[in-house]
This record gives C-alpha cells, sequence and structure tokens, in this order.
C-alpha cells in the first residue's frame, strides 16, 4: 500500500512511527504546511520507504496532485478537522481509500442550539456517500481512538454481548498529569480541537427523538475508570460517535462524556466569555487579521511535545448497557487503557497522542490485507470488529479490555 499522511504534527509524526514498524506500506509520504515537521517525522523514523512533502492541507488541487504523483493508495487525514473536507473530496476525486480521525465540522442550530442540530458532525461527508459508493473505495471516517476504536466496541458488543443495548456510551478519562511551572494550563491534546467539541452544544442520540442537543458541560457524572485511574467526572460534550453509532448498531440511546475537569472546563467557559474561541479573524490596530482561537493555540505548548513531562494513564472505552445474549441484565464496560511510561518509552509519543494514532494503523492494514473491504462512507461500527480488535492486541501489542458493572 502506498499511503499519504497528511500532517506531520503529533497524531501524524505518531502514525508515521507506528505505520514503520509494519510491513505493509510500501511507500510512506509524511505531508505538512510546515515541511520542517514532516521532515522531522520521516527522519524520527529512518526507514527508506518513508518521504517528506510541503502540502497545504486547506488546497483540494494541491492533493490531488500529490496523490496521483506518488501513485497513492490510500490517505490518513491527520490534520485538524478544518481541513477534512479538502482531503476528503481529493482522496474522492483520485479514487483512492480515505481516513479520518475527526470528521467534517459541525454548525450549531441558527435559532434552537441547545435544543436541536444543525449541520451536524460529518454531515458534508455523508453527502457524498452515493458518490463514495460509486467509486468503489473505502471512507472509513471517524478511525482514531474516540471516535474509532470506541465505536469497534459498539460493534463487538452488538455482535458477541448484547441481544440489545439500552445505552451506548462513550466515557473517556485519564489521571494523566503534566509537570511544569506551577499553575501553568497544559492541556494534553489539541486545544483547538478541545474547544470546537468542548464548546459546541452537545448531541445525544435517543430512538424516539433521533439527534438533538443539549448545552455544554451538562448532565455531569462520575465514572470509575479501569486500571487504577479511578473515579473522574465526565459531562456530556459533542463527539462523533454519537452521530455513527446508530446508523449501523440498533441502539436506544447514544452519548460521549469527557473526563474534563473542573480546572479545564473553568478555562473553556472563560475563553467563551471572552470570545478567544472564536474562529472567524478579528483585525487588530495594526490592521493584521487574526483568528482568537489560533492565538490561543499558539500561546500553548505543543501537547506532543510534553510527553517526557506527563505521568498517568489515559483511557477510552464505551459503556453498554441493555439485555445480554443470555436474556439477563448486563452492563460492560469495554475499554483501551495506555500508560505514558509505555508509549514513550516504546514509541518516543506520550499517551493521548499514540492511542488515537495507532487505531488508524490498525484499520489501513486491514485494508491492505483485503480484511476489511466494501466502497462508501461507513463508520468503524460498519466493519468486523474482531479481527481489529485481535491485530490491536496482537501484533501492535496493545491490548483492550472489558469488565461488568
Amino acid at each position: 500500500m502506498r499511503l499519504l499522511i497528511l500532517g506531520a504534527g503529533g497524531v501524524g509524526s505518531a502514525a508515521a512511527r507506528i505505520a514503520a514498524r509494519r510491513g505493509f506500506p510500501t511507500r510512506v509520504v509524511v505531508a505538512d504546511y510546515d515541511v520542517a515537521r514532516a521532515d522531522a517525522a520521516v527522519a524520527a523514523v529512518a526507514d527508506e520507504r518513508f518521504a517528506a512533502a510541503r502540502l497545504d492541507a486547506s488546497d483540494q488541487a494541491a492533493i490531488e496532485e500529490l496523490l496521483a504523483a506518488e501513485r497513492i493508495d490510500a490517505v490518513l487525514g491527520a490534520t485538524d478537522p478544518r481541513f477534512t473536507m479538502p482531503i476528503f473530496r481529493a482522496a474522492l476525486a483520485r479514487n483512492v481509500h480515505y481516513l479520518d480521525m475527526a470528521m467534517s465540522l459541525s454548525q450549531p442550530h441558527p435559532t434552537d442550539p441547545y435544543r436541536s442540530t444543525g449541520v451536524k458532525l460529518g454531515d458534508e461527508q455523508f453527502a457524498l456517500a452515493d458518490d463514495w459508493a460509486a467509486s468503489g473505495r473505502l471512507a472509513v471516517v471517524g478511525m482514531g481512538v474516540e471516535p474509532g476504536l470506541a465505536d469497534v466496541f459498539a460493534r463487538y458488543a452488538a455482535d458477541h454481548l448484547f441481544e440489545t443495548i439500552t445505552e451506548a456510551g462513550v466515557r473517556d478519562g485519564a489521571d494523566l498529569t503534566v509537570s511544569g511551572p506551577e499553575g501553568a494550563f497544559v492541556p494534553t491534546f489539541s486545544i483547538w480541537t478541545t474547544i470546537e467539541e468542548c464548546l459546541n452544544p452537545p448531541v445525544i442520540y435517543e430512538r424516539d427523538r433521533g439527534w438533538f442537543t443539549t448545552e455544554p458541560f451538562s448532565e455531569p457524572e462520575v465514572f470509575e475508570f479501569p486500571e487504577g485511574i479511578g473515579p473522574v467526572e465526565c459531562v456530556n460534550v459533542e463527539h462523533e460517535e454519537v452521530l455513527l453509532i446508530p446508523r449501523w448498531v440498533d441502539v436506544d440511546r447514544v452519548t460521549f462524556k469527557y473526563g474534563l475537569g473542573a480546572e479545564f472546563i473553568e478555562v473553556l467557559r472563560t475563553l467563551h466569555k471572552l470570545g478567544l474561541d472564536r474562529t472567524e479573524k478579528v483585525r487588530l490596530p495594526n490592521g493584521t487579521e487574526v483568528s482568537p482561537r489560533d492565538v490561543v493555540a499558539a500561546c500553548l505548548p505543543d501537547p506532543a511535545t510534553l510527553g517526557d513531562r506527563m505521568t498517568g494513564k489515559t483511557c477510552a472505552g464505551l459503556w453498554v448497557r441493555g439485555t445480554g445474549k443470555d436474556g439477563q441484565p448486563r452492563s460492560t464496560y469495554l475499554y483501551h487503557v495506555v500508560d505514558n511510561a509505555w508509549s514513550m518509552r516504546e514509541y518516543g509519543t506520550q499517551a493521548v497522542v499514540w492511542q488515537t494514532a495507532v487505531n488508524p494503523i490498525v484499520a489501513l492494514e486491514l485494508i491492505a490485507e483485503g480484511v476489511w473491504t466494501g466502497s462508501g462512507v461507513l463508520g468503524p461500527e460498519a466493519l468486523a470488529p474482531d479481527p481489529f480488535l485481535e491485530l490491536l492486541a496482537g501484533d501492535y501489542g496493545s491490548p483492550w479490555g472489558m469488565e461488568d458493572r
């Protein structure tokens, strides 16, 4: 498989490191607007199959040119979701497989944002589903960890564990800490993306209502995470799983709750009050135009560089409740934990970034080997979960867990 990884930041660089240990890629081009980042990602793997390129992810024509010049078979979008659609359209135009870890952006309902959906996550991509089906190529959307692995868990639970599912609830938490100046605010994942998903109206799915929204940080609950992480307060957050799981899994309710912590929530609320979460550019007195959110992101450290200052574990998982295959009530949490000490030792990559990056590489290997087949715009839950989970835990050495509650 000839692969393009578009975006050489933390997740893209980690994906390159993971792919370099696998035999299925015959050629990997790592591309970024900042070619120095692409060069660094390629230098880190020291593998003759890898090459760097400069590419603007907002320029669909330029993406198409590189796909054609390199005879690419599959493209992995590892950029922030602002650039999802140019990459998605370019892959369709050049008839190559496509994967992303963040779907096309939503737009809140113009008059009733905390009850009704506007443009939902992924709507722009699913609008092209017929074209992708006709192309004979796969567009696997939301194929990171969350979304991604959590969606694989939903399919596995429906196939093997549950006769009926009352609720599939993604629960994400960690006990990660970052050493640094006292009182400093240091997020462990992209602040640009975190602002997007945490301050937008969270989406909930219910069978009788379909998709609807609520207020940010609503319905707080304390969830007990496994492997020593312990209790973390989780709140509703907008996320792709809620838009994906009901399309392929028979379920009464789908939610996504994230363990942000009180300090993080307060910072996000303050940014919103000050208008610093906005993506629209503002004009400075000297005439320069800047996006407030881009300024916030530029003022904070790159989370991908914090691995040697981080300690603890991160957990992504799906809490499923309903009726088991034996006809009895069942409540099961399927999860994946990564210890930052392990990911730094094995890959030189911090835990949150590594956990996000490994899943699309597993998916690409399944596509390359003809295990995952088909065409169209598909979520991970539309494809067979067993080979994915076996490969993740086996050859990739990253086991997943399951516990009844």
